[in-house]
This record gives C-alpha cells, structure tokens and sequence, in this order.
C-alpha cells in the first residue's frame, strides 16, 4: 500500500459525520460531557497520530469506537483511584443545561438503572441501542467474541428489567 493510498482516511470528515455520535456513546459512559469530550476528542488525536498504520480506511469508524470504549475506561479506572485517596467535598449538586438537552425526563430512570450495570454490561448496552452497532461492531470495539454480546447484552436486560420493575 502506497502513502498516497493511506492518506485516503479524511479524520475532518470523520470528526464532522461522528464526533456527536461518538460524544453522546461515551457520556453515557462516563457520565460526564466534558469528560466524554475529553475521551472523543484523544480518539480523534489518536486517529490522526496512527493513520499511517489504518490500512482500510473503512476500518477508521471501529478505531475511533474502540478508543473511546477504551478511553472512557481508563478515565473511570482514573476516577476510581482518586476516589480512594481523595476524601469527598460535599457540593451542591446541580444539572447542567447540557445535560437536560442530552436526556430526556423519561429517561433518568432507565439511565440511573443502567449505571448500576457492571461496566462491561454498560458498554455493551450503550453501544448497541444507544450506538444502534451490531452484535459484530460491539465484539470488534470492546475485543469480545460475538457470543459475549449476546450474553452480556441478554444479563444486563434481565438485571434492568428487575430493577426496573422494583422501582415502580
């Protein structure tokens, strides 16, 4: 493959057509819009730095997916440190307008639900009915066999609609 061949991966029109796509994928990840920003724009970074070594450029969407799968992860392994070493200070908490915009009322409940998912249950939820990917998509991005989606996604539907169902 020659360079000129490589070049062919257009990372503005990528960021254009998917960088919101992408940025609501991983605030339900993260649960935090300015900390999904963070983890789709590294993505993007990383896309840009390693294009060179993307041979097929259809394969850039999935490179960009499973850096901000892993992106988010990092920063909630991240999180998870500093929330052992750091005693809490108790603000007042208040929700953004952005993220009013982002979730529907209706949808706080099923969002709440979901959080409390193991996070491989979350990742795979959100990427499939929030992401709208395939069984196959899901499997590339998180680096799991497509039989693991099923069963990840089949566990955490029976879990939400326990948990759900001892809500109402």
């Amino acid at each position: 493959m020659t360079r000129s061949e490589v070049a062919r991966i257009d990372v503005s029109a990528l960021y254009g057509a998917h960088r919101l796509q992408l940025v609501r994928t991983a605030i339900l990840l993260v649960d935090d819009l300015g900390s999904a920003e963070d983890v789709v724009q590294d993505a993007f970074v990383g896309l840009h730095r390693h294009h060179d070594k993307i041979r097929d450029p259809e394969a850039a969407l999935g490179y960009l997916r499973t850096a901000v799968v892993n992106g988010a992860r990092s920063m909630l392994r991240r999180r998870q440190t500093v929330r052992k070493h750091v005693r809490p200070v108790q603000a007042e908490v208040t929700d953004s307008p952005d993220s009013e915009l982002l979730l529907a009322e209706d949808h706080r409940e099923v969002l709440a639900a979901v959080r409390t998912l193991p996070p491989r249950q979350q990742e795979v939820l959100v990427l499939r009915y929030w992401s709208d990917l395939s069984e196959a998509e899901i499997a590339h991005a998180l680096g799991i066999s497509r039989g693991a989606v099923k069963s990840q996604a089949s566990r955490a539907i029976d879990k939400l609609e326990t948990i759900l169902e001892g809500r109402r």
